[in-house]
């Protein structure tokens, strides 16, 4: 019987090729009595999780009771880790997991590494950095590598460092083929608009990332990235064929299946291909159970998006929402409205009849079966002091600059004002106009310092799109006294607006620019789409976001001091100018 128990354990397992540990017959006995000695509340309650600040609070604060609450009372099975200094995320989880009964499971969006979530901020009002764990640049830089041992080299230090931090699973990679420009959520965070390419280096990021101790998480199933409706806001719906679906959206989640990927997460989007009723992705059992399990093979967990998104709340409330995805196929259901609310809305699911009291157990047994596969059951605490030899160490940060400087793309270059360390250089007037929003404070900053000291004489100007900067009169006098323009966008794909749009103004400033006949290089350090919205710019390059390593990298290419990538994971005609 123990043989029987043991074999069914790596069954589901060895697929997701959780190698830090492996399960052994001890651990399948603890999955197995764990389970049994649960309540069917205790055991719904493994199925949802919570979001969590990684941010400073006394044990006697209101929001530190209301995590024990969700820890001993209602018996959370995992949290979703947001955003904190690496050192508090560490202590805060290490406390957290001393009150939990079973082991907590923790997810974290960690697209773009350790530092997108871990990341120590900004001491105001100096704006000094507080340092934090590696940032990387988005994986739209990865896709214009082509590098599938970068996006390995990628995926492994994500998982190195999110392991040191106590997190056990990274919402990535995003395996959404970005082939609509006007997508509003998607953007970057996608490899590109080839399926080819994108199943290639998410398959790769998930070998990263799973040969290294932590689960990946492909997302957004079936596929988030022919949209132009935001699904936080709304739902959007996707019209594609099934044939399409096949051919465009499907072929990144088939290989990382066969990758091994540990989870999936779910779209918040219908597509009558897949589920003529309209029922969103995460709400339906045609795309989890149908196509998602039976189909295509898929045996690891399956992570809801956030259940607080307007996608599924508007048409469907809190309520029965959380049933029908339980019902769907959903394991996991993460970032609710209401914690309590959603575990006894499963609850009263099956009591009602609706839910099968077997497909909890089926969803709960995975979630024991991957903390078991990770060794939690025997140790789920982090050991503090080894953080900082490992979260930002130079080894990553080194991986970070070389993604950085493969990925830099020189889309044209007509004007051929690149490099700017020609002759006349340090006399040279050098206008370094920096778009951004007024809580990006490390934009700009690496680029301008790294730019001034082989260049000439820098000014920079911070221009935020809630300011007037829409008249070009404010910029002008900087102009007469300047050499040449160097604008750089640090505007990402925006959720409230298509992601291909610029920001207001931008547009009039630059014909403002190029009527005083001064030479303008832009750099797209955010919506990389920007350079379509700009089409009578002659010198346009994409570092694809704002991190320290793409500014440097950024600045290099300007300065002739490296050659520019050639290749865009992407399409740049979508739209005409702008006025």
């Amino acid at each position: 019987m123990r043989r029987l128990l043991r074999t069914a354990a790596l069954t589901l397992l060895l697929p997701n090729l959780l190698t830090a540990q492996r399960v052994t017959a001890r651990d399948s006995v603890w999955v197995r009595t764990t389970l049994a000695a649960m309540t069917l509340r205790q055991k719904v309650g493994q199925m949802v999780w919570p979001s969590v600040f990684a941010d400073y609070v006394a044990t006697s604060d209101s929001a530190w009771a209301r995590l024990r609450t969700w820890i001993e009372t209602d018996q959370v099975g995992g949290f979703t880790m947001s955003i904190g200094s690496p050192m508090e995320m560490a202590a805060k989880l290490n406390a957290m997991q001393k009150l939990a009964r079973v082991p907590l499971l923790v997810g974290a969006d960690l697209e773009a590494g350790a530092g997108f979530r871990a990341s120590g901020g900004f001491f105001l009002p100096n704006a000094i950095d507080l340092g934090g764990a590696t940032l990387f640049p988005p994986l739209m830089a990865l896709g214009a590598t082509r590098d599938t041992s970068l996006a390995y080299a990628y995926g492994k230090a994500t998982a190195v460092e999110g392991r040191a931090l106590g997190i056990h699973i990274v919402y990535g990679p995003v395996l959404d083929v970005n082939n609509n420009p006007a997508n509003p959520v998607i953007n970057v965070r996608s490899f590109g608009e080839d399926p080819a390419w994108v199943s290639r280096l998410g398959a790769a990021f998930v070998r990263g990332v799973q040969e290294n101790g932590m689960i990946a998480t492909g997302k957004h199933f079936p596929g988030h990235g022919d949209t132009d409706v935001n699904s936080h806001l709304a739902l959007p719906v996707v019209t594609a064929s099934r044939a399409r679906l096949d051919s465009m959206e499907l072929p990144p989640f088939r290989a990382s299946i066969a990758a091994g990927v540990g989870a999936m997460m779910t779209f918040h989007g219908s597509m009558p291909a897949l589920d003529s009723t309209g029922a969103p992705g995460t709400l339906s059992a045609a795309v989890l159970t149908g196509l998602l399990r039976t189909e295509m093979g898929f045996r690891g967990l399956i992570i809801s998006d956030a259940m607080d998104m307007r996608g599924v709340l508007d048409k469907y409330g809190a309520v029965e929402a959380a049933k029908l995805a339980v019902l769907a196929g959903a394991d996991i259901l993460i970032q609710p409205e209401n914690v309590t609310q959603t575990i006894d809305a499963v609850v009263a699911g099956v009591h009602e009849g609706r839910i099968p009291a077997a497909r909890i157990d089926a969803a709960v047994r995975r979630i024991l079966l991957s903390k078991a596969g990770l060794g939690l059951q025997r140790s789920a605490q982090v050991d503090l002091a080894r953080v900082r030899a490992v979260v930002g160490d130079t080894v990553n940060r080194r991986l970070s600059e070389r993604i950085a400087a493969r990925a830099v793309t020189l889309v044209r270059d007509s004007a051929q004002l690149m490099p700017l360390t020609t002759a006349g250089a340090a006399t040279r007037r050098i206008l370094h106009l920096v778009v951004s929003r007024s809580t990006n404070l490390g934009a700009g900053t690496t680029f301008a310092v790294a730019l001034g000291r082989s260049a000439g004489r820098v000014r920079t100007v911070v221009l935020h799109p809630d300011d007037p900067f829409v008249d070009p009169a404010r910029i002008l006098p900087l102009l007469d006294s300047s050499d040449v323009v160097v604008m750089g966008s640090y505007m990402a794909q925006q959720w409230d607006q298509a992601s291909a749009g610029a920001p207001d103004g931008l547009g009039a400033l630059v014909s403002a620019i190029q009527r005083r006949a001064k030479p303008l290089i832009v750099i797209g350090f955010g919506n990389p789409y920007l350079g379509a919205q700009l089409p009578q710019v002659g010198s346009y390059l994409i570092a694809w976001n704002g991190s320290r390593a793409s500014q440097l990298a950024a600045a290099r290419v300007v300065l002739g001091l490296q050659v520019p990538n050639r290749y865009i994971p992407i399409r740049m005609s979508i739209s005409p100018p702008m006025p």
